[in-house]
């Protein structure tokens, strides 16, 4: 899959709409996404919500498994753990590596981040999950 056809797909996802989404890189086994920060997207305490990193977690994972499966794919399942609040930053990031991939099925794991106006990097977030093909790759 390329960079423009993964771009079309994002674009065309109305949640990821929502978020103003954007897919900052794809290639070489890696896909990043990423997500401006606004006040809608935090929780009582003014942090990031969760449901963003999860979010975040969720389409990165499978794009990064689109790069070995092709553009046909679904998340089998993914855990997430969240190791430090979100608060201060520009973006959410999320970097998403394929792991493993076979025919069908493949194995993806990712970091999510804040990055300030400066590019300071704090994380917030791993995840690893499985992805499936909708249909046999050939």
């Amino acid at each position: 899959m390329e960079f423009e056809l993964a771009r079309q797909v994002l674009e065309a996802q109305p949640f990821s709409a929502l978020l103003d989404a954007r897919l900052a890189s794809f290639g070489d086994g890696i896909a990043v996404l990423e997500v401006p920060v606004n006040d809608r997207l935090r929780q009582q305490f003014g942090l990031i919500h969760g449901g963003v990193l999860a979010y975040l977690a969720d389409n990165s994972l499978t794009y990064a498994a689109a790069l070995g499966l092709g553009p046909n794919v679904l998340t089998s399942g993914f855990s997430i753990d969240y190791v430090s609040a979100g608060r201060d930053g520009a973006v959410v990031r999320s970097t998403a590596e394929l792991v493993h991939s076979s025919r069908r099925k493949a194995t993806t794991r990712c970091r999510i981040e804040m990055v300030d106006d400066e590019g300071t990097v704090k994380l917030c977030a791993v995840a690893q999950g499985t992805v499936l093909a909708t249909e046999p790759t050939s």
